[in-house]
């Protein structure tokens, strides 16, 4: 089983936005002090609920202050961003980063960075699978041009070419699954998902049958279909303590007020209306659902997840109790108490 750390760079009520990209820093840098496998980068726009606007730049800063760990990206928003730019900068990180970088691609939301960054809600609505096909075809051929509804250029050279340290097709890419259209366009294109914090093991189960199912139908090996399987990822939330009520208390404490702020600032491009989910019966949610508790409870629920739905890589949040050194505490344990239980 891999673990690794979630960092959605969120802003505290009462914090600024340098406390909450330092904490995301600190977070890589203690993931792999404690023996973990990757970390995760967010990206969102204008907004507290995470305030990186750029994970590609941030995993630069990261494969930079780090030696072992891979640093990924989950996600980079294909409807506010050019595919070539984006392939451009993912083969400058899988170069430069000795083959550490992988980057997680997503559809994002129909909010006002569309408007902002120009893409409209026809980038969001109707666009990704062009978008991410044509960045596919740039990690992966020599020279790329366009002629699609969006994109249209004339063929140019790859340069860099992503090309070393084993990988033909440059970086691993992985694409956020949100729905069954997001998984079918995944699996038909081999590419392994990264499935939300809300889902519980039910969904995840089903979505990944689903993708294997939509795989084979594609005309995919039952050989590639596995080992891209074994690469999909499940995004959760950790807090670790001596006794399961301090971790749920420590979040309960802390998420609701962040959750609040953050996810009223998803302001949607064409004024539609939209639910907004109560933010303590969430915090009680993803407690419930996800690695919160004593170490062994932790385990627990882990092993649970990978057993019912074959996922065994884990993205997750520790910056729940959004205090540093909390933060940092319990990436540590996650490394010396809990991934021991796994082994």
């Amino acid at each position: 089983m891999r673990l690794g750390v979630f960092a959605l760079s969120a802003q505290f009520p009462g914090q600024g936005h340098a406390e909450a990209l330092r904490r995301t820093v600190r977070s890589a840098e203690a993931a792999e002090a404690a023996g973990l496998d990757a970390v995760w980068l967010a990206e969102h726009h204008f907004m507290p609920y995470g305030v990186c606007p750029s994970a590609v730049t941030l995993a630069a800063l990261l494969l930079g202050r780090t030696r072992r760990i891979t640093v990924g990206t989950a996600v980079s928003v294909l409807p506010t961003a050019h595919p070539v730019a984006l392939g451009e900068q993912a083969a400058l990180l899988h170069l430069t980063g000795g083959g550490r970088f992988t980057l997680g691609v997503g559809r994002g939301g129909p909010w006002q960075d569309l408007e902002v960054f120009g893409g409209g809600l026809t980038a969001y609505e109707e666009g990704f699978p062009e978008a991410l096909d044509l960045l596919l075809r740039w990690l992966r051929e020599p020279r790329v041009g366009a002629d699609g509804p969006r994109y249209r250029f004339r063929e140019v050279p790859v340069v860099p070419r992503p090309d070393p340290f084993g990988a033909p097709d440059g970086p691993p890419v992985l694409v956020a699954c949100t729905s069954h259209t997001g998984v079918r366009l995944a699996a038909r294109r081999a590419l392994p998902m990264l499935l939300g914090m809300h889902c519980d093991d039910g969904v995840k189960a089903e979505l990944a049958a689903l993708w294997r199912t939509t795989a084979l139908a594609a005309g995919h090996s039952p050989e590639r279909v596995s080992s891209v399987a074994a690469c999909h990822v499940a995004a959760g939330v950790v807090q670790i303590a001596d006794r399961d009520d301090e971790a749920r208390h420590t979040l309960g404490k802390s998420m609701p007020g962040w959750l609040r702020q953050g996810l009223a600032a998803h302001v949607p491009v064409d004024g539609r209306r939209r639910p907004m989910r109560d933010a303590e019966a969430y915090t009680e949610l993803l407690c419930s659902l996800h690695p919160v508790g004593s170490p062994a409870l932790c385990a627990r629920r882990l092993t649970a997840t990978a057993e019912r739905t074959g996922i065994r890589r884990f993205a997750l949040l520790a910056e729940g109790s959004g205090d540093l050194a909390e933060t940092e505490a319990c990436v540590a344990r996650l490394g010396a108490d809990v991934l021991p239980l796994l082994a």
